[in-house]
């Protein structure tokens, strides 16, 4: 038996075994947030409704408000994509490549900031839009990327102004 064949064959075991055991977690992680609902259908009224602004970036993740590393497994919300945010006067949507779309209503928005960083993704220092939601009694933080950094700005201003009600957290500008 030539004398690579062991080695090579506990290497492999190791990578299925860790392979295995990420697939063993993100499933428990799955099992956990069973409590989180599915999330909503986009209303037919924004099918072929023209957005007011439409930023294109990167969806991050989303997390239980507050735990910036709880990235929430369920309804493929932990599955970062391309995307672009969208905004109607009465609701934000995040179309997302290759997973649902996110519908949050305008009256569910509780938070807007800018961040460095979620689970998954850091950045420089506000380079990251959060948008802090309630989805059926769970508050979580949706994690927005622009594409261009002068679209962060203008994504939560616009934010603020469907959302008068929730509180918004802007740098100063030196």
């Amino acid at each position: 038996m030539d004398s690579r064949v062991i080695p090579t064959l506990v290497c492999l075991l190791i990578v299925v075994a860790i392979i295995g055991l990420i697939a063993l977690g993100w499933n428990n992680r799955k099992k956990r947030q069973s409590d989180i609902a599915p999330l909503a259908e986009v209303p037919p009224k924004y099918d072929d409704a023209p957005a007011e602004v439409g930023i294109p970036g990167t969806y991050v993740v989303t997390t239980r408000m507050g735990d910036w590393l709880d990235r929430i497994a369920v309804h493929t919300l932990g599955a970062k994509s391309p995307a672009q945010a969208l905004i109607f006067d009465d609701a934000l949507i995040i179309a997302r490549d290759g997973a649902q779309d996110i519908y949050i209503p305008s009256s569910e928005i509780s938070v807007v900031r800018l961040d460095s960083g979620m689970s998954g993704k850091f950045v420089e220092k506000d380079g990251l839009v959060v948008i802090s939601w309630q989805h059926h009694g769970v508050d979580l933080d949706t994690g927005f990327r622009t594409q261009f950094a002068e679209d962060k700005r203008i994504l939560v201003e616009r934010l603020q102004l469907i959302a008068p009600q929730a509180h918004h957290e802007l740098p100063v500008q030196s």
